[in-house]
Parts: structure tokens; sequence; C-alpha cells
């Protein structure tokens, strides 16, 4: 799918497999797994739900990893540590936040950062079909209220991120339009940059190609709108206000939306069993 604002999780959505980085070997992938979920709406004003599971549409193939070409960084003294749920730390104007928003079926997680382009999560999720947490890195815009997204000429980000190889995960982008979370006329638009056996809420529809890479695109009726990268992206830029933009015009978002939340990290419905981790060394948002 904020200290009152900060500290509220913010939502993840997608589906994930019947089974949700340093020093994790990467594990065979088991064949593909069918599913989907609806959109759950973490925090305290709004609870969260359990995305359900169908076995009606097939997951996308997995995509073997290209080389990796992440930065070598690694966060050897961390400034922060928590395993709360809802733990966060605010650094240079961004938000690394644990986010375990479906803790009531989440397993212990514990995220260690440098700062807010150099941390890790270590995380343990059982083998079931919903979506456990969503460790990220975000940069609230304008205390919640955004800004037109017309009155942008420039929404760029850089990123590297590396998920274990292993379980079931998405690495993603977590875009929030005309607010955040859950509301009439709230738009979330994600990126994925790394997929292993996850599948999006709503129906595939058609590609979008930039930068050389392509991207799947799924939509729900619910404002939800997902880039699913074919191939797997460890490191790094997009042009988000050309993604937007694309989705506006393709009627998936509605026109001129303030731009409220740019996130990014890792979505973990399971970790196949045993401790997991990512690793993220570089996130940036630029806008202007």
């Amino acid at each position: 799918m904020l200290a009152l604002l900060l500290a509220i999780p913010f939502l993840a959505v997608a589906g994930c497999g019947d089974v949700p980085v340093d020093g994790v070997a990467a594990a065979p992938a088991p064949p593909p797994v069918a599913t989907t979920s609806s959109t759950a709406v973490p925090g305290t004003s709004a609870g969260s739900a359990t995305p359900p599971t169908s076995a009606s549409r097939p997951a996308p193939p997995s995509t073997p990893a290209p080389p990796s070409t992440t930065p070598v960084r690694n966060c050897r003294s961390p400034e922060f540590t928590t395993t709360d749920p809802d733990g966060g730390w605010s650094d240079g104007g961004y938000y690394v936040h644990n986010n375990m928003w479906n803790a009531g079926e989440a397993g212990p997680e514990t995220l260690r950062a440098c700062a807010y382009d150099n941390w890790y999560v270590e995380s343990v999720q059982p083998d079931s079909s919903s979506v456990k947490t969503y460790p990220n890195v975000h940069k609230d815009i304008n205390n919640q209220n955004g800004k037109p997204f017309n009155d942008y000429s420039v929404i760029k980000t850089t990123f590297a991120g590396r998920g274990p190889g292993v379980g079931v995960y998405d690495v993603a982008y977590d875009l929030w339009l005309n607010g955040v979370g859950d509301g009439k006329g709230v738009s979330e638009l994600m990126v994925w940059t790394e997929n292993l056996k996850q599948v999006p809420s709503g129906d595939k529809l058609t590609t979008y190609t930039a930068g050389g890479s392509t991207y799947d695109v799924w939509a729900d009726t619910d404002g939800y709108v997902a880039f699913v990268s074919r191939s797997a992206q460890y490191s790094g830029s997009l042009d988000l206000k050309a993604m937007i933009a694309w989705s506006i015009g393709k009627g998936l978002i509605p026109p001129n939306p303030t731009v409220n939340q740019i996130g990014y990290g890792i979505e973990f419905c399971s970790t196949g069993g045993g401790k997991a981790r990512f690793t993220l060394t570089d996130f940036s948002v630029t806008m202007s």
C-alpha cells in the first residue's frame, strides 16, 4: 500500500505469495504463486486489514537478478536502532520508519540506521499470505498539505537497495497523492524496483518504459497504481514526475493531485522461515 504526522505508519499495498544483504545467501526461488490483495490501511485511525489472496491470477515470472551495482557502503556504527513496530528516526529532512503496520501477524524486526540513506533491517516473517511490514525511508512534503502536482517542474529520486533473495517481498517506492493513508480521493502510486513472488493489487493494464526499464502497470478501483519493473533494479534514478503525469494521462490518478509523501523500502510478506536482511545505501528526493 510521523511525530503525529511522522509517526503515522503509512500503507504499503500489495499481495503476497502463499509462502513475506548482507550475509544472507539467496535460495532458489520456488515456482510463482498466484495471489492478490486489497487495500489495507494501517494506523491508529483506521486500523489494518489482512490482504486476501486469490488463485485466479498467476504471479509474474521471476527475473534472474543482474550483477549488483549497489554502492559499497556499510552501516557499522548505527545512530539509531529500534525493534518498536512503529519506531522511527528523523534525519536530514527524511524519516526512517520500521513501519510494522500489520504487527498482529508480523514476526520480529530490527532496524539499524547510520543515516537516512544508509541503514538496514533484519526481519523474521512467517509464511502466510499477507504483507507484514514496510520498513522504509520517506520524505513528507509541506507537513502533509502537499503542493499541486502542476506546480512542480522536477520530481526526481535516486535509490539503492537490495532484498534478501529469499521469501516473498517487493522493494518499492510508495507515493501518496491527495493525502496519506485511507481517505476519499487519496491515491497511492508504487514503483517496484525488485520483486520476488509478489503480486500487486488490482489488474495488469499495460506497460510503461523509461530509462531503459520496462514496467508492468497494475491498478485497482481504489486509487492504487503500481509500476512493476520486469527486471531487478538495485540502484538508479527515477523521474517520478513523468510517472505521475503518465498515470494522470491514463486516468489512473486524478488531475493535478497534491504530492504528500515519497518513500522507498521493502514490503515483507515472508522471509522463508529465517532471518532476512534488506540493506539501503542511497536515497534522495529532488523537487522544484
